[in-house]
């Protein structure tokens, strides 16, 4: 995906790039069925955060001035970019992708009430597209920081909710109920462990989780300098689990 032109009345979004239909093809060929193809897309309210701000935010206090003050503008651009990711998801899903995460880093900035107006309808709607086209691909939800919205990030209507490593995963398994299937949620700081702390955690991690309706995962993505040989430990531990 990008960005061609950006105002405050106009956004273009090409999400039909070439080199995502040869990367995905690229994958599905090597993998070869032996691992799962994951695709990604950035959620309306975070991508509308990156445009209005203008990169990466400490307070985001542009994005909530339109919020606050504009927010008929904002809702106009939240829109596009919901129509844009639902057929961003759609295309990968054609092209190979076996399931979708969508990245709403930046919604927990908001208030759980501005939460339910300027980023879950625009989830709602990404979900409910992707599903009339897409019944069985499966969509996975992660946003940082999600511990005060944790109750409402089920009713986007996704496959799975993936939780960061701020929310213990008892409590987020107690919050979010058994019928919930929830991916995570080890701390990526932890792979700077010894492999014996690895694999506690790991194991700690997945008793918390239940049984069964749990992905093992960490909490986001690998940090630059984690050695490889614990990245390679945690792969080795997860799968000898056996739930």
């Amino acid at each position: 995906m990008f960005i061609e032109k950006t105002t405050r009345r106009f956004i273009y979004v090409a999400p039909k790039s070439r080199f995502m239909r040869e990367a995905l093809t690229i994958l599905r060929k090597e993998v070869n069925n032996e691992s799962a193809v994951l695709g990604f897309v950035g959620a309306p309210f975070t991508l509308a955060s990156y445009v209005v701000e203008g990169g990466s935010s400490k307070h985001f206090t542009k994005i909530k001035r339109l919020a606050f003050s504009e927010p008929k503008v904002l809702h106009a651009l939240l829109q596009k970019f919901a129509t844009s990711m639902a057929k961003y998801i759609q295309y990968q899903a054609d092209q190979g992708a076996q399931a979708v995460q969508i990245f709403d880093s930046w919604a927990t900035e908001l208030s759980p009430v501005d939460f339910e107006e300027f980023s879950l309808p625009y989830l709602k709607q990404i979900v409910n597209s992707v599903k009339q086209t897409h019944p069985d691909l499966p969509l996975i939800l992660y946003a940082s920081g999600s511990g005060g919205l944790l109750e409402r990030l089920p009713l986007t209507g996704v496959d799975v909710v993936s939780l960061d490593w701020t929310v213990d995963m008892a409590e987020g398994r107690r919050r979010l109920g058994a019928d919930v299937v929830v991916q995570g949620n080890v701390d990526p700081g932890v792979l700077f462990g010894s492999k014996e702390f690895i694999t506690n955690r790991i194991n700690d991690t997945v008793r918390k989780a239940g049984k069964g309706k749990h992905i093992l995962n960490l909490g986001h993505g690998i940090v630059v300098g984690t050695p490889e040989e614990n990245v390679a430990h945690f792969f080795d531990v997860a799968k000898g689990i056996r739930y």
